[in-house]
């Protein structure tokens, strides 16, 4: 993912039979394989916004991404994250340098922007200075730390462009929530990216689930 990332599921324990066993359970019900109406049960739930059956399930995913996108992905709090800290070790020297065609200026207003890429030598120069930030930044991090100064507070001279990493662990309906959010046309491109991605993981492990989530315009339960 970007130019340093990655995002993997590094367990699950998740499938569309979790959906149908908890909805069915209020009847006292219980099955072993999906049927046609078991999938047609999933589309009601997600359809009707019966929420709570797609809670019943867990993936945990291992993520690797600049800062500024991971205080975004932290915003969702219906989940359990663990992340890389630098108090206890040295912060990466990975930092996220935008390729050209992703480097955009922002046009319009608060909550309506839109974003057109820039001319050549403006995406050229943006890249330049950003590598010539992280470059002082993190030889005065170093500096500091070897000159006696402690982890915790050598660290607040690294850019937000660096890379973090922590695993999320997080449920389908909370997950739903964040692709719905965080794959829209309106999120920031760099998150988005993410999104996609963890959508695509979600989709292999509960292929009907997603279908109905596509199919309710990708509003979560």
């Amino acid at each position: 993912m970007l130019d340093h990332g990655f995002v993997r599921l590094d367990g699950a324990m998740a499938d569309d039979l979790s959906v149908v066993n908890s909805a069915r359970v209020s009847f006292g019900r219980r099955v072993d394989e999906l049927s046609d109406a078991d999938a047609g049960l999933i589309r009601f739930l997600m359809r009707e916004r019966h929420g709570t059956p797609f809670e019943h399930n867990s993936f945990r995913f291992h993520v690797r991404c600049p800062l500024f996108v991971a205080r975004e992905w932290f915003r969702h709090r219906v989940g359990s994250f663990n992340e890389f800290s630098m108090r206890y070790a040295k912060a990466t020297d990975d930092f996220y340098v935008p390729e050209p065609d992703d480097v955009r200026t922002q046009v319009g207003k608060p909550g309506a922007y839109s974003f057109e890429p820039v001319h050549a030598e403006l995406a050229q120069t943006t890249r330049d200075e950003l590598r010539a930030v992280y470059e002082h930044a993190y030889e005065t991090y170093e500096r500091l730390v070897e000159q006696g100064v402690a982890r915790e507070l050598a660290r607040a001279a690294i850019p937000v462009g660096a890379y973090t990493e922590f695993y999320w662990t997080v449920n389908a309906r909370a997950l739903m929530n964040f692709v719905s959010l965080r794959a829209a046309e309106t999120a920031q491109r760099e998150i988005r990216r993410y999104a996609e991605a963890v959508e695509r993981l979600f989709a292999e492990k509960m292929p009907i689930t997603h279908a109905a989530f596509v199919a309710n315009d990708r509003t979560a339960p």
